[in-house]
């Protein structure tokens, strides 16, 4: 423990001094929070841009375009007279999806014929084509179930007889954890971590690769009783701990100042602290096997960008082909992602995530097997510029 806190003391020092060190585990993190945060605070993007070709220009029409613009989701900011005009709005990025409304739409829609309804999404923006699309199909199928009241109220029948044909199957749908569908709930709770996650590899690479850099290995090792554990433990100690406040500071915006749902609150302090030292295992692994510095960089930061999407939040991991799915066990930010969902959002027992627990703990076997290849590179290799 003396060699330990003697080589913290001394990596105490060197965080003083250095501003990038304070970028990483301070600034850019806490930036990331109000960033995010602010860029998502309505939950769900609101206002899309659509524009409207009516084709039949009556009443019902018009009466189908307000309903479309009544939506949080739409608004229908130009009208055009044919479809050629706004697809080319569409394809300048003025607009993301198109309303069609096809000429004797209300003469069909009252007889026997069956008008059709036209609406394209630009789904070169998912977020927003999936959402424009969601909101015109429904207005459709409103459309659809007014036109089958009608005609059913003009031949007799009573309302609970007509909705038996206009809706058979009743939908109750209830999500779970997310009831809102809030965006910012979805995804700050994984983006935030994982920038956490990618700055702790990129900042354990550099602090490592930094000494081999200015070849002040020799000092660092003394200082550890030339134990390449205790320099390393000694090091990443003060690293450590300022990670972990900072982790609970986003915590505490996400859970406390933006009240998103968690059920279990230690678990995911236990989750965090281990996803701290599953991505300095991983950073002394990197550096390990590329003790140079700008290939260490390079592999923590290819690493950590993979991870935002082989974890499963952004593309279902079971979807993923069996060969993927296996690697995606390889990255901790994963195994994180499933403690929230299990003890934050669906407050599960402890029980039924022990097995996420135990693979960021497995993390931390890797510096075990680089430790004396790092500690004969910090001895005897050349920074080569």
């Amino acid at each position: 423990m003396k060699y330990i806190l003697q080589t913290a003391s001394r990596e105490i020092e060197r965080l003083f001094k250095g501003k990038i060190y304070w970028f990483c585990i301070v600034i850019a993190p806490l930036f990331s929070v109000f960033f995010f945060i602010s860029l998502m605070h309505e939950g769900l993007p609101t206002n899309l841009p659509v524009a409207l070709v009516d084709l039949d220009n009556t009443s019902s029409s018009r009466n189908l375009a307000r309903q479309l613009d009544a939506f949080e989701g739409s608004e229908i900011i130009a009208q055009y007279p044919d479809f050629e005009e706004a697809r080319q709005s569409m394809q300048r990025g003025e607009i993301y999806g198109i309303f069609l409304i096809p000429n004797n739409f209300e003469q069909y829609a009252g007889s026997n014929k069956q008008p059709k309804l036209s609406f394209y999404t630009n789904n070169a923006y998912l977020i927003a084509g999936s959402l424009l699309f969601r909101d015109m199909k429904t207005v459709s199928t409103l459309s659809s179930g007014a036109v089958i009241l009608q005609k059913g109220r003009a031949k007799g029948y009573t309302d609970a007889q007509i909705m038996a044909q206009v809706q058979p199957i009743t939908i109750d749908a209830r999500p779970i954890g997310n009831p809102w569908l809030n965006y910012s709930v979805y995804l700050n709770n994984i983006i935030l971590p994982g920038i956490l996650a990618l700055l702790i590899m990129c900042v354990t690479v550099y602090s490592i690769g930094i000494e081999i850099k200015e070849k002040t290995t020799d000092t660092w090792l003394q200082a550890g009783n030339n134990s390449i554990m205790q320099a390393i433990t000694g090091k990443l100690l003060p690293q450590t701990i300022l990670f972990f406040i900072v982790g609970l500071i986003i915590y505490s915006v996400l859970y406390i100042f933006m009240q998103f749902p968690i059920h279990n609150v230690l678990p995911m302090i236990m989750a965090l602290f281990l996803l701290i030292l599953a991505s300095q295992a991983l950073g002394i692994f990197m550096i390990g096997c590329l003790p140079i510095l700008r290939l260490g960089l390079s592999f923590s930061c290819i690493w950590g960008m993979i991870a935002f999407s082989i974890s499963g939040f952004s593309f279902p991991a079971n979807a993923m082909y069996s060969s993927v799915r296996i690697l995606s066990n390889l990255f901790p930010l994963r195994h994180y992602f499933l403690i929230y969902i299990d003890q934050a959002l669906n407050g599960r027992e402890l029980i039924y995530s022990w097995s996420q627990y135990i693979y960021l703990l497995s993390f931390l076997i890797l510096p075990f097997l680089v430790f004396q290849h790092l500690k004969w590179s910090l001895k005897f290799t050349s920074y080569k510029p």
